[in-house]
């Protein structure tokens, strides 16, 4: 059975404390009802909308009864909507705090709307470049207040997430940002693909980020920032099975979304449906 408990995170029964699914936003050229339809049918337990501009799930091309549809397919199709993706800014240049908070009020409405269990979280990176850190992080903060109140009154969940070109890019900066608001609304997201980059250790970045999470991501890295790339989970050097023993032992109780990078996803030939079987066949021993 799947319930919620604070912060937003989904949980099972201690003996399968781990949901795997798998983001659409790696299936951009797929509708929205193939790819919930390949998810399902592949294996994965739980799904992720896209509202990125270029995705068919962004929030202005949903209708009230395509938002309906979506909440009953996942539902029939016996899917999780632990997230939806989005892609803000913190105090980014020539940007506006207004339209941040206007798509975090969009991005709420599908959240309360497409989910056919509790309320999905919004989960997205906080944008900078990444030598920008001690330049931006007051201002990146000052803002995160004003998105922490705009999700108290949502009651949603906000998911920061670390990037490895993004000026938020360490465990501790994340810490740093979430600290600043002390926010029950504002969480974190794991994705040590992001801290592999720098040649972080995987046990010591999830005892860190981890007890504050609410969400993971799952990809892989080859390669040292700046010059590295992202691969699908189970094609580079991570040992996932000891990912998810790690996660379980740190009391992490939750989803586990394969998100596609573009790397991956903007190559000639893609094919959205073969990545998440590939995925599936490899990875899902250690998660599902």
């Amino acid at each position: 059975m799947v319930a919620m408990v604070a912060g937003g995170a989904f949980v099972r029964a201690q003996s399968k404390p781990l949901i795997f699914g798998f983001s659409l936003y790696g299936m951009k050229t797929l509708s929205w009802r193939e790819g919930l339809g390949h998810v399902a049918r592949i294996g994965y337990k739980a799904t992720e909308l896209s509202l990125r501009s270029g995705w068919d799930t962004e929030p202005k091309l949903l209708t009230p009864a395509d938002r309906a549809e979506i909440r009953k397919r996942i539902g029939d199709l016996g899917l999780a909507l632990p997230s939806v993706m989005e892609n803000l800014g913190l105090a980014r240049p020539g940007g506006s705090r207004e339209a941040n908070l206007e798509r975090l009020r969009a991005a709420a409405e599908i959240c309360h709307e497409c989910s056919p269990g509790p309320p999905a979280l919004i989960e997205t990176t906080v944008g900078g470049r990444p030598d920008s850190w001690d330049e931006l992080k007051n201002a990146m903060a000052d803002e995160l207040g004003a998105w922490a109140k705009k999700v108290e009154e949502l009651k949603i969940t906000l998911a920061i997430k670390a990037h490895s070109k993004t000026a938020m890019s360490r465990p501790e900066r994340g810490l740093w940002l979430a600290d600043q608001v002390k926010s029950p609304r504002v969480k974190l997201v794991y994705d040590y693909s992001h801290y592999a980059a720098f040649g972080l250790d995987l046990r010591k970045t999830m005892e860190q980020v981890v007890p504050r999470s609410v969400f993971v991501h799952i990809k892989d890295t080859i390669g040292t920032a700046p010059n590295h790339r992202f691969v699908l989970p189970g094609d580079g050097p991570v040992d996932l099975k000891a990912y998810a023993k790690n996660l379980i032992e740190l009391g992490y109780k939750g989803p586990v979304v394969v998100e596609v990078s573009v790397d991956v996803f903007g190559q000639p030939g893609y094919d959205p449906v073969k990545a998440a079987e590939h995925v599936w066949e490899k990875v899902s021993p250690a998660f599902a």
